[in-house]
């Protein structure tokens, strides 16, 4: 079968990958070697595309109200919906809500209908809740949206600055360009700034526990040390920038103590980690969510801007600062507009951008002002001006801050549109209308990297069912509306083209997004490039001191940094975020097992003294809450976590989970110039549940779980799931058969003095369904129970021990998910084989030798028992 080079639809790095369709119907998945992301490299989640193909849970066909209609019918009631919306109430009363899960080509088409021929600005995306902030401080210091550099700068700096950035989990394969670059050059160091001690600490030099919003206090701090010391690039200054002396003004009284006071920091790291910046010539500052979702995001990432600026380091070789996005298209769509406040082609909503564009467009009704950002897009669904909603390729149900106002809003918006891959989201659940939507493998278009790179996703598969890519719907909902003209695309690389036109359009390298060098490319044949794309390309920009400001002078900006974060007394500072090996809420994820394996629930990092104080057992349940919403999660106690801290992933769904939806509980206050919310410091509260039966299921098919807690995940050859009664049922007879959907007896056995129990159902020696039940957290070993989903010639006796015999051996909680290597079987490695190396445990058994994001994990893992192997 023919081997399809396209591009990963996970985070922002930009992997390039091999798909190659199988005989049988899977899809074999490889790195691109020739890629200049990834150069080959996978993470877990990459890894794993291959796995999260089948049509399970797929919308297939149009529905109206539940019921399934033509794409005649759907259209056409989409298109009337909104056009009675904009008849009776303005153009202000309709809306898009996209996604970096979108293709440019998709964005492009949602943007010009909204923006060109509708007249709004109401088209904003969930790239405001990972990015915005960035957007808004590039903007305001360098006059445009622009990261400056590129992944090989990582590679080439002596001193890398993580910020607010778990890159080892989040970005696994720039994390591993940096250890491989590191390896190669000893010399090489790395701080971490950032509140838990993350996997991303296992390369680090020096870790600054810092609190909550205390970024920009250590950077305003560090401006005014680099002042002091008298290391500053005068020449720099003074040649290519504007308002350092404001700056320095705002930033001098920021003393070594007053920033320790301001970020908890103690004085002796604050100065080291300020040393290393002032002495190290070639400084990366890479930021992510941390910076970001932060009600002063903008601000912080100006105060590092500023610190670059002041040295000179910036457009050169192995420095300068760079944001790394958290979605696959989330540059993408900001060069399209896909924000409400940005206009098309990185331009904002100026007299002179707005006519241009106009002129392009031949859009004589373009929006003259920005729209609705994300959370004020839901504020005014709830006050009843959004009438017509269209949401794609997104949930913000159990994406967005307040996550239940958002569902209420959009149960009382009279017309929710909802384009997806998936019949079953938090979101689809609300619809009224639902569009099938073509997705990864399918799909035919570009996305952006964090570096600036444009890359062709191009598709393997046939569109099933009646699904449809993005732009075609869009394009018919367009016609329909009365547009045609002006949507009379045939196909992605009409859109592509007319996108680059318009970038080049009264630009003459005026503008930083500049394709002029791609108008009239191949577009089935477009390899990886960096933007801009001109006569002489530029893989750094800013190396000439020409920034895209009135003067062409880089800005200073003058930060004063918030007070340091209070919560209210006997609450919590809960920090939200992703794990290694899932995906935003799951949709994709969600459905391969080897992505549920190291984590399979909801879960919350406390902190051991502050559980010990509060009485949370490990691995009991924990009631977190605020005014906002609540949520039921697993505590994992890790002194990874700072005192009066909590983190909590916001991964799981009612999908998933009985009440896992973290982001419910996080507060919609935003930051005043991004708009973009604080996702990363919530405060809440965390109490103990008492539980009577804490349970653990593996079924060959999915069970109907309808206990106090649950949280279910894909196996292989079946499920698996966790649950927790307050109240023992009064007929377990009646409750597994509820639960598996079957009538057929379980054997089963209990100890009296534990009170443990056990149910299985085997038929012709293949599990179909077993449960174990403890008042204690379950200590079955999960992977082994999961495995014998695969065996052919079970005993009922072998499961219900709920323990594996001398000649089946636990290979324990996976550690490595790439290759599905567990925690015995690395223990194993060091005490059995006297592996005492990561390098030594990869060479035995394979764990941590593919994207390597579990190598932190496996260094614990040997430390902790290289005494034992000693013995």
């Amino acid at each position: 079968m023919s081997t399809t080079h396209t591009t990963c639809p996970y985070c922002g790095v930009g992997c390039g990958v091999l798909a190659t369709p199988q005989p049988g119907g899977s899809v074999q998945i490889a790195g691109d070697p020739d890629h200049l992301a990834n150069f080959g490299r996978l993470c877990s989640k990459g890894s794993a595309l291959g796995e999260t193909l089948s049509l399970d849970g797929r919308l297939l066909h149009p529905e109206i109200a539940d019921h399934r209609v033509t794409w005649e019918q759907a259209l056409d009631h989409v298109a009337n919906g909104f056009m009675s919306a904009i008849r009776e109430h303005g153009p202000q009363s309709v809306a898009i809500y996209g996604s970096g899960q979108l293709l440019t080509e998709d964005y492009y088409v949602a943007n010009k209908l909204m923006k060109g021929f509708i007249g709004s600005g109401n088209i904003d995306t969930n790239s405001r809740l990972c990015m915005a902030s960035s957007v808004a401080g590039h903007k305001r210091a360098f006059g445009s949206d622009t990261v400056p550099g590129n992944y090989e700068d990582l590679e080439q700096a002596d001193l890398i600055v993580l910020v607010g950035s778990n890159l080892g989990w989040c970005h696994p394969v720039l994390y591993q360009r940096i250890v491989a670059a590191r390896t190669a050059r000893p010399g090489m160091k790395v701080v971490l700034v950032d509140p838990r001690r993350t996997v991303s600490a296992d390369i680090a030099e020096l870790h600054l526990p810092i609190s909550p919003d205390g970024d920009s206090a250590l950077f305003v701090g560090l401006l005014a040390y680099l002042d002091h010391l008298g290391v500053t690039d005068s020449n720099y200054i003074s040649a290519y920038t504007k308002g350092f002396e404001a700056a320095l003004l705002t930033a001098e009284d920021w003393t070594v103590e007053r920033v320790a006071a301001a970020t908890g920091l103690s004085p002796l790291s604050i100065t080291r980690f300020y040393d290393l910046f002032a002495r190290t010539k070639k400084v990366v500052t890479v930021y992510s969510q941390g910076v970001n979702q932060s009600a002063s995001g903008t601000d912080k990432v100006n105060a590092i801007i500023n610190c670059h600026l002041a040295m000179g380091r910036l457009g050169k070789p192995g420095m300068g600062p760079f944001s790394v996005t958290g979605q696959p298209n989330a540059m993408g769509g900001r060069e399209v507009g896909g924000l409400a406040n940005m206009l098309a082609a990185h331009m904002d909503f100026t007299p002179e951008a707005i006519d241009r564009v106009s002129r392009f467009w031949n859009a004589p009704a373009i929006a003259q002002a920005p729209g609705f950002k994300a959370v004020d897009l839901f504020a005014a669904m709830t006050r009843g001006e959004i009438k017509a909603v269209w949401i794609m390729a997104t949930n913000p149900v159990d994406s967005m801050p307040e996550a239940d106002a958002v569902r209420a809003a959009l149960k009382a918006c009279p017309l929710v549109v909802v384009s997806d891959m998936n019949r079953h989201t938090d979101t689809m659940d609300l619809a009224h209308v639902r569009l099938p939507a073509a997705g990864w493998g399918e799909k035919d278009g570009t996305v952006t990297n964090s570096e600036r790179r444009i890359s062709r996703q191009r598709p393997f598969l046939a569109l099933p069912g009646e699904a449809r890519p993005d732009w075609w719907i869009i394009k018919e909902v367009a016609h329909r509306l009365g547009h045609a003209a002006a949507f009379d695309y045939g196909g992605p690389g009409e859109i592509f083209a007319e996108h680059a036109a318009l970038s080049a359009f009264e630009n003459h390298g005026t503008r930083d997004f500049d394709l002029s060098g791609l108008v009239g490319a191949d577009y089935d044949s477009l390899a990886p490039t960096q933007w801009p794309v001109r006569a002489k390309p530029a893989a750094r920009l800013f190396g000439d001191g020409k920034f895209f400001t009135p003067d062409g002078k880089a800005r200073f900006l003058p930060i004063q940094p918030p007070p340091p974060f209070a919560p209210v007394p006997g609450s919590f500072i809960l920090n939200t975020g992703r794990v290694r090996d899932h995906w935003h809420t799951m949709t994709r994820t969600g459905k391969a097992a080897r992505l549920s394996a190291h984590m399979a629930e909801p879960f919350v990092e406390i902190h051991p003294a502050d559980a010990d104080a509060l009485g949370i057992r490990r691995a009991s349940l924990v009631r977190l809450s605020n005014r906002h919403g609540s949520a039921l999660v697993r505590a994992l106690i890790t002194d990874r976590q700072q005192r009066g801290h909590l983190f909590a992933p916001m991964h799981w769904t009612d999908q998933f989970a009985s009440n896992g939806r973290i982001d419910a509980l996080v507060s919609a206050k935003v930051d005043p110039v991004s708009s973009q919310p604080a996702l990363k410091m919530a405060q809440a509260h965390a109490e103990p549940i008492s539980v009577r039966l804490y349970g653990f299921v593996v079924a060959a098919e999915k069970p109907a779980l309808t206990t106090d807690y649950w949280a279910i995940a894909p196996a292989t050859n079946g499920w698996r799931a966790e649950i927790a009664m307050l109240d023992e049922p009064a007929d377990w007879s009646a409750f597994l058969a509820s639960t598996f959907g079957t009538d057929a007896a379980f054997q089963s056995i209990r100890d009296e003095r534990s009170g443990r129990r056990a149910f299985v159902l085997i038929e012709r020696g293949r599990l179909i369904a077993a449960l174990y039940t403890s008042p204690d957290p379950v200590l079955v070993s999960r992977q082994w129970a999961v495995d014998l989903l695969k065996e052919a010639d079970l005993t009922a006796s072998l499961v219900l021990a709920g323990r594996p015999g001398a000649d089946r051996p636990d290979g324990g909680a996976i550690v490595c998910a790439c290759l599905g290597v567990g925690i015995n079987t690395i223990v194993d490695a060091v005490t059995r084989h006297g592996c005492t190396t990561v390098e030594a445990v990869g060479a035995l058994t394979r764990a941590g030798t593919n994207c390597g994001s579990c190598r932190a994990e496996i260094r614990g893992i040997v430390d902790a028992n290289r005494l034992i192997a000693a013995e």
